[in-house]
């Protein structure tokens, strides 16, 4: 196994990544050159996607060849067809006669409000992010889809936090691999998936930069929701709101095993993510099998929803301050 404690741990899988620190947003790509068998779970709400629908067990297509999760709204979903660009030059995709088309499902989140700028993740992008995959190290917080990440924002952005992209890996015995990537862009407040303490969420507007670590002061949304304040100004709480996340494996697996998988690991979203699947959140998780080791399913699941918490907490952790708003990492 290699260890880069990322994704890219799992044979097969590649990540590249492409942003614009200026407008903040960006995208990052999941590319499995020999395609994988995917599956996608959508819990979330106010969900931004495309491609989905060919995920179900019950439809033709088997497998994919990237996944993309971008900023931008729905304009970042334009990031996947820089990325099928990317492939067809390459005649990766799924075989129809002479011809292949690559398939590639993505994912996008809010991230509109934290600049002016009108610019968006587009095909260019998305391109530029397919030919920069690797499969070394991924830079983790405020890079590719988490460029423009935040989380805590019952009181708006005023009260948020930066947040941003993160990985994890687990070898987990039989020579069985998980990784987890994701992009943070929480309602709700992240907690440290050991001791369960918050580690970056929703602020009162009256305090300012914040100190991580004991002396850490949170305004702790689920404390907020149940009271007159919070059901107030729950009407009017930003609906910019999603987390997005691919998790993969090297186990041989059908659609419908690893739709499981990507259901079982939104349980790794939900230990550490307070509120989650809200309806102001698009939570939408992706799963990549890429067929190389007998596994079990309920193995496999367990396991990705561990991955999927370490790596939500890396990527509050790695991201720096940005716009105005603090972030863990101080």
């Amino acid at each position: 196994m290699k260890h880069n404690n990322a994704i890219t741990d799992v044979p097969g899988i590649e990540v590249g990544q492409a942003q614009d620190d200026q407008a903040l947003t960006g995208c990052t790509v999941i590319l499995c050159r020999k395609g994988a068998v995917g599956g996608v779970d959508v819990r979330g709400s106010a969900p931004g996607t495309r491609e989905t629908d060919l995920l179900n067990p019950v439809n033709l297509v088997n497998k994919v060849h990237a996944v993309v999760l971008a900023g931008g709204s729905a304009f970042g979903l334009d990031a996947a067809s820089g990325v099928m660009k990317y492939l067809a030059e390459r005649k990766i995709g799924y075989g129809l006669g002479a011809s292949r088309v690559p398939i590639v499902p993505a994912a996008i989140l809010y991230d509109l409000g934290l600049t002016k700028s009108s610019r968006h993740p587009d095909a260019e992008m998305g391109y530029t992010a397919a030919a920069n995959a690797g499969s070394g190290a991924v830079a983790e917080g405020n890079v590719g889809a988490g460029t423009g990440a935040t989380v805590g924002k019952i009181f708006g952005l005023a009260g948020a936090m930066k947040s941003g992209l993160g990985t994890a890996s687990l070898e987990i015995g039989g020579g069985v691999i998980v990784g987890a990537l994701v992009a943070v862009n929480a309602f709700g407040d992240v907690l440290d998936p050991d001791d369960g303490r918050i580690i970056a969420g929703a602020r009162p507007a009256s305090i300012g930069p914040l100190k991580v670590g004991g002396n850490a002061r949170f305004a702790n949304t689920m404390d907020v929701m149940k009271s007159f304040t919070g059901r107030t100004i729950l009407g009017f709480a930003t609906k910019s709101n999603t987390v997005i996340a691919v998790v993969g494996t090297n186990a041989r697996f059908n659609k419908a095993q690893v739709t499981k998988v990507a259901q079982m690991a939104q349980d790794g979203l939900a230990r550490v993510i307070r509120p989650a699947h809200t309806m102001l959140d698009g939570d939408t998780v992706f799963a990549l099998a890429t067929g190389l080791v007998p596994a079990d399913v309920s193995v496999v699941g367990a396991y990705a929803a561990e991955v999927l918490a370490k790596a939500i907490s890396r990527a509050v952790l790695a991201a720096k301050p940005e716009a105005g708003l603090p972030a863990a990492s101080e």
